[in-house]
């Protein structure tokens, strides 16, 4: 598989923002581009299904070339890991059905797998996020909010990532909220520490030069297609 696993420091951190602003960027550069969000836990349920928040954005991310079932297959109610929801509903989820899921297709030269909270979150019975994105072998993109903390919870997950022998393809720093009256300095101190490389996202106000920036990180060593 050519393509990007996506994760976070935490939940609710943006990445859903984050993987939609590549998506675009990669389907406007040429790519054929296919979104994977293999399990979404906290669905609402209309008309009596259980509808995908995050994968319904990353399928119009994409352009809906594929259906939302494949997209995001597994879904459950309780706004929860996905280990804990699928115990409460008593759904059967394990590892090989997130690995089945995320390699469904084979229309596409790039895929963009988006995970569910952190990289160390539990996402089913017998696997944490971490245990997907190294069955994958996919470089994995860290998204983290830019705010007070960050970097302890950047470090711990670029940690995680690399003993497991996985390529860091880079950081996005989302700025959810104002900085206030904190004179951060995230990014450069993150670049000291880590010498990679770190990118600022302004969440909701994506600009092409940042898409661009996301499609060079996730991209890196793959031939153009257009």
């Amino acid at each position: 598989m050519n393509g990007v696993f996506i994760t976070g420091t935490d939940t609710g951190v943006g990445k859903t923002v984050v993987a939609c602003a590549l998506t675009r960027g990669l389907t406007r550069g040429g790519h054929a581009v296919a979104v994977r969000k293999p399990v979404e836990s906290g669905c609402a349920r209309r008309a009596g299904q259980l509808e995908p928040a995050d994968g319904s954005a990353l399928a119009r991310a994409a352009g809906n070339r594929e259906p939302l079932e494949t997209v995001t297959p597994m879904r459950l109610a309780h706004a929860l890991s996905p280990e804990r929801a699928a115990y409460l509903e008593g759904v059967s989820l394990g590892l090989y059905d997130l690995i089945a899921a995320a390699r469904i297709g084979d229309a596409s030269d790039f895929f963009v797998v988006e995970g569910a909270g952190g990289f160390l979150s539990p996402l089913a019975s017998d696997a944490l996020n971490a245990d997907l994105a190294l069955a994958l072998g996919l470089p994995v993109l860290v998204v983290a909010e830019d705010r007070l903390g960050s970097i302890n919870h950047t470090l711990l997950t670029v940690e995680a990532i690399e003993r497991r022998g996985l390529r860091l393809a880079g950081i996005v720093l989302n700025a959810r909220e104002p900085e206030g009256g904190h004179d951060m300095a995230n990014r450069d101190d993150l670049v000291s520490r880590l010498g990679g490389h770190v990118i600022p996202f302004p969440h909701g106000r994506e600009d092409r030069e940042t898409v661009d920036m996301l499609v060079g990180l996730a991209t890196q060593g793959l031939e153009p297609t257009a």
